[in-house]
């Protein structure tokens, strides 16, 4: 016989598990709240903007072919940027004991299509470092490039500058309490109906005909027994009234 689950029959198991649902659900938040404010380290970006441009003089006027030859040019110096004859100039001016390849795990370069902006990204857990490992790659970059390519058409468009009061970029818990809601819920649920379909006791008239496969014809209503104190009672007083 096949087994079949009606909408009613959902909601009644839903409401029958109402508690566990809310309060896994309310745990789960509050472990992601705990999580989040407590034990994550806040990480902070910042970013300096590096202008690709070929110098302009009197007998060299930007065109479109310049153009064209700097936006190729910017995957190259994105490569550069983030190569150890930068990364380890970097280190050795900060001095902050961090190697060519943790620097480079910092560093994020991109810039925008059709764009002559290179950005140079930076995240660390300490916002006034982040600042100092941008705007000094930047420097050692644009130092660095014309003995590397020959070239003078790198300037720095924007440096990095230390906000009095920084924002982390991560963690963010309240995305991260939102996420844990709702895979709170979702387990909350999935305990509900696993709870029930565990739960094999019969409690009705409609678990005997789906286990048995039969109607049922009558029912029984239950007899309250009575207690010899009960009955002794009884005769006690029509006794008395006697």
């Amino acid at each position: 016989m096949e087994e079949t689950i009606s909408l009613q029959e959902l909601f009644t198991t839903l409401k029958k598990r109402l508690v566990l649902i809310i309060a896994l659900t309310v745990i789960a938040v509050i472990i992601a709240g705990v999580v989040s404010y407590t034990l994550l380290t806040p990480i902070y970006q910042t970013s300096t903007q590096i202008l690709v441009n070929q110098e302009q003089t009197e007998a060299t006027q930007l065109t479109n072919q310049n153009i064209q030859t700097d936006l190729q040019l910017i995957n190259t110096y994105s490569v550069i940027i983030k190569s150890p004859a930068i990364l380890d100039q970097v280190a050795q001016q900060l001095d902050l004991g961090l190697t060519a390849e943790q620097l480079n795990s910092k560093i994020t370069v991109s810039n925008a299509e059709n764009s002559q902006v290179v950005n140079v990204s930076v995240e660390d857990a300490d916002p006034a470092i982040a600042v100092d490992i941008a705007n000094t790659t930047a420097d050692v970059f644009q130092n660095e490039i014309l003995e590397l390519m020959s070239v003078d058409n790198v300037s720095i468009l924007s440096p990095a500058m230390l906000k009095e009061d920084p924002t982390p970029i991560k963690p963010n818990p309240m995305l991260n309490m939102a996420i844990a809601a709702v895979i709170g819920l979702m387990l909350g649920v999935g305990i509900a109906f696993l709870l029930e379909y565990l739960d094999t006791t019969i409690k009705s008239d409609q678990d005997i005909e789906d286990v048995l496969g039969i109607p049922v014809l009558g029912m029984i209503s239950p007899i309250e027994e009575k207690t010899d104190m009960q009955e002794a009672a009884k005769t006690s007083s029509k006794r008395r009234g006697a």
